[in-house]
């Protein structure tokens, strides 16, 4: 089986960033490392393809959009990474969205 890559693109990494800061200033360091490592879970599982599941299209949000929640086993996070396949073997991360907010509203 050939992995797939995945990136993140810069407002994917913003997310990222950003969501470690807030876990670290409300939960501590400790809760942040692993709601990190919750969402890399997420990314690697990523890297057996864009169609894996719990993988969900979404074509009301545009072409080749997909969105995964944040995962790993039976421990889910509050997040949704929403991205594409970007051609080849690579899928591309755009964002990774608080599952409250409104997607469309924050799509690239």
């Amino acid at each position: 089986m050939t992995l797939w890559l995945v990136r993140l693109a810069a407002p994917a990494e913003a997310d990222l960033i950003s969501i470690v800061l807030y876990t670290v200033q409300n939960f501590g360091v400790k809760q942040a490392e692993v709601y990190r490592e919750l969402i890399f879970a997420s990314l690697r599982r990523l890297e057996a393809g864009p169609d894996i599941p719990g993988a969900r299209p979404r074509p009301e949000l545009g072409p080749q959009l997909h969105t995964l929640q944040v995962s790993r086993g039976r421990k889910r996070g509050r997040h949704i990474l929403l991205y594409r396949p970007a051609g080849g073997q690579l899928i591309e991360i755009l964002r990774i969205l608080h599952q409250s907010m409104d997607l469309e509203r924050h799509v690239p």
